[in-house]
């Protein structure tokens, strides 16, 4: 008897316990994780390429949404859109200015659980030098075991940037970003 009232009370008070939230490193590694942009270009046609170099963190616990982070850093220079004199371009001070703004970075400030595995992740990104107010609508794809004997979970984002908030010398609007991130707990 003693011996059930004992379990009883390590389960009861185990249940009672917060779960906590299961850190994670972004896999670019493996290349299970993706930085993607399109933008106009000049009206005529979607310019499309990706940020080839970029790492980060984030905390999730499915338990608990709304404490969950996220850390990304970007490296600017690794702009690509299959276009060398194009990206060349792109990384003069005439946008990104590689040479002085060498990072990008997105931190979180609030997660918001919209039901359905869908996400709404606020933020600051920093870009250019300049600090604005980003969100991320997410989506979880999905979270277990992988065949190497780790556990995953993957997001998929979209959010929009414009191009005139950044302070760059040439604006060409708005830039949609996709992200595609899958984590590798730690």
């Amino acid at each position: 008897m003693k011996k059930l009232l004992l379990a009883s009370a390590l389960l009861t008070s185990s249940a009672l316990m917060p779960a906590f939230a299961a850190d994670y490193v972004i896999d670019t590694k493996g290349a299970h994780a993706s930085i993607n942009f399109k933008a106009s270009h000049m009206g005529f046609s979607v310019l499309a390429g990706r940020f080839n170099k970029f790492s980060g963190n984030f905390s999730y616990d499915k338990d608990n949404i709304t404490a969950a982070k996220i850390s990304v850093t970007i490296d600017t220079s690794s702009f690509d859109s299959n276009h060398a004199k194009r990206d060349k371009h792109v990384r003069s001070d005439d946008f990104l200015d590689v040479s002085k703004y060498a990072q990008a970075t997105f931190v979180s400030t609030k997660v918001e659980d919209k039901g359905n595995g869908k996400l709404a992740i606020n933020g600051n990104f920093t870009m250019h030098g300049v600090t604005k107010p980003l969100v991320i609508n997410a989506v979880k794809v999905g979270e277990g075991s992988d065949p190497w004997g780790g556990y995953r979970a993957g997001f998929n984002g979209t959010a929009t940037i414009a191009m005139g908030d950044f302070g760059f010398k040439k604006d060409f609007g708005k830039v949609d970003l996709e992200l595609h991130i899958e984590g590798i707990r730690k």
